[in-house]
């Protein structure tokens, strides 16, 4: 009977306990965070750069609604994206140093204006102060025949360098990357 008891009694406690430290999580991220990196191979550990940011996707908007043209863009959702080089690059047409920056962009209508800032931990571009870019570069947009419905920004080998692609909807901009001349 003791047995019996106290077996019952276990049973209780460990039902009870397994409640109290259940934790809830949140659904995904309705616009979840990414990274793209150079080399895109994940076999190479000593990349060039690397970019987090978050993929905000059009559900049916336009995506001159999301990122307006000739206003700074956050270049994703949430907080502003952060581009890391691990070496010194030469980034369309601009000497920067190794080190990490938030990345803005303004959208144009046949360019857009890459900007490089180096204040980190932005959320969106409310707090974005131009006196802390680091460069600013523009590069050309392009309209593609498929349409991305997320945001997304991905790298590739282009001439000497690599270039870093974003694309969203049927707007393609492309900004040329390459190893700093020493």
């Amino acid at each position: 009977m003791k047995k019996a008891l106290f077996v019952a009694f276990m049973a209780l406690t460990m039902t009870v306990s397994t409640d109290a430290i259940a934790q809830k999580f949140s659904g995904l991220d309705k616009s979840p965070m990414d990274m793209a990196s150079y080399p895109t191979d994940y076999k190479v550990s000593e990349k060039t750069v690397r970019i987090i940011y978050s993929r905000p996707q059009l559900k049916g908007r336009s995506l001159s609604e999301l990122a307006p043209a000739g206003k700074v863009w956050r270049t994703g959702a949430n907080e502003a994206a952060e581009i890391t080089f691990y070496t010194d690059v030469v980034f369309g047409g601009k000497q920067i140093k190794a080190g990490s920056y938030s990345i803005f962009t303004i959208p144009g209508e046949s360019e857009w204006t890459v900007i490089l800032n180096k204040n980190l931990n932005q959320w969106g571009s409310y707090s974005y102060d131009e006196s802390a870019d680091v460069a600013r570069v523009k590069a050309p947009s392009s309209k593609d025949s498929n349409s991305l419905e997320e945001f997304s920004i991905a790298f590739k080998e282009a001439g000497a360098g690599f270039e870093m692609v974003m694309g969203w909807d049927k707007i393609r901009v492309a900004v040329p990357i390459a190893a700093a001349k020493m």
